[in-house]
């Protein structure tokens, strides 16, 4: 059971206050009965668009609708009641102007009962931010390694690494806390980079393969259980082997069933036990 654990859903405030190391742990979630095993044990649950590539098996994120993300944010919202549920806004449906952003921002808290959403973008975003949240959009931030411009970035690669892109991390990160987000997402940076983060914000910044430094760490679920196939991100730590117990139990049945071991009569209706 969590030490933390409230008789309500923490807010958008209680995650902006979050801002020790260690003080805000996050998992992604795109279903019910995942938000249900996760909810005591997180303060963010993420319905990250990576489920484009781990539910639906596409090579990336890109194709991700707005109605996916709406339908997975309300079954998140329908199996938690403590964690605090943040939304991705998925490609094109945010970047063309921050009037469009307001648009699927508002579908997205209306129709799916999530508390804020998370856009990918630095300073380019930051008018974008400001529009939201001076509109009473909760924002969470998110910069370094942005999948959706995978193509733009030539592939997933870690930010930061020359003297230009390190300036250019902490700028996109001041110009989001500037714009107002309750919080950031840093991903794939280098980490003396990631620690500058850390150290020139007043938000949390919540890491995924950033720093020990951040105020939050997020992991995709999947990866943690060992449901992400066998390429793991650098960043990824698998806690156990789900895709090992899940496999050995789909053997099981199917030889009971080829065998003739089940079903038993205690399985039917009206058929008498040996």
């Amino acid at each position: 059971m969590s030490s933390h654990r409230h008789d309500r859903r923490l807010s958008i405030q209680d995650i902006r206050q979050r801002r020790e190391i260690g003080s805000l742990v996050v998992l992604t979630a795109y279903s019910t009965p995942m938000a249900r095993l996760l909810d005591e044990h997180v303060d963010v649950l993420l319905v990250g668009d990576s489920l484009g590539m781990v539910l639906y098996g596409m090579p990336h994120t890109l194709a991700v609708s707005l109605d996916m993300m709406i339908a997975h944010g309300a079954a998140v919202v329908r199996g938690s009641r403590h964690a605090c549920v943040v939304v991705d806004l998925p490609f094109a449906s945010y970047q063309a102007s921050p009037q469009q952003a307001f648009l699927a921002a508002a579908r997205v808290l209306a129709e799916s009962g999530a508390q804020a959403v998370k856009v990918e973008g630095g300073a380019e975003m930051a008018e974008t931010i400001a529009f939201l949240v001076q509109r009473g959009i909760p924002v969470m931030g998110h910069v370094g390694l942005m999948p959706q411009k995978v193509n733009a970035m030539g592939g997933f690669r870690v930010q930061g690494k020359e003297q230009t892109g390190q300036a250019e991390v902490l700028r996109d990160a001041r110009a989001v806390a500037e714009a107002g987000a309750f919080s950031l997402v840093l991903e794939g940076t280098l980490e003396a980079v990631s620690r500058l983060v850390c150290e020139a914000l007043e938000i949390p910044v919540i890491g995924i393969g950033a720093s020990p430094a951040c105020a939050g760490q997020v992991l995709v679920t999947e990866d943690m259980l060992g449901l992400g196939g066998e390429h793991m991100p650098r960043f990824a730590e698998r806690y156990v082997r789900v895709d090992e117990m899940i496999a050995d139990a789909a053997a099981r049945f199917a030889s009971d069933v080829r065998e003739r071991r089940f079903p038993q009569p205690r399985h039917c209706f009206g058929m008498p036990e040996a």
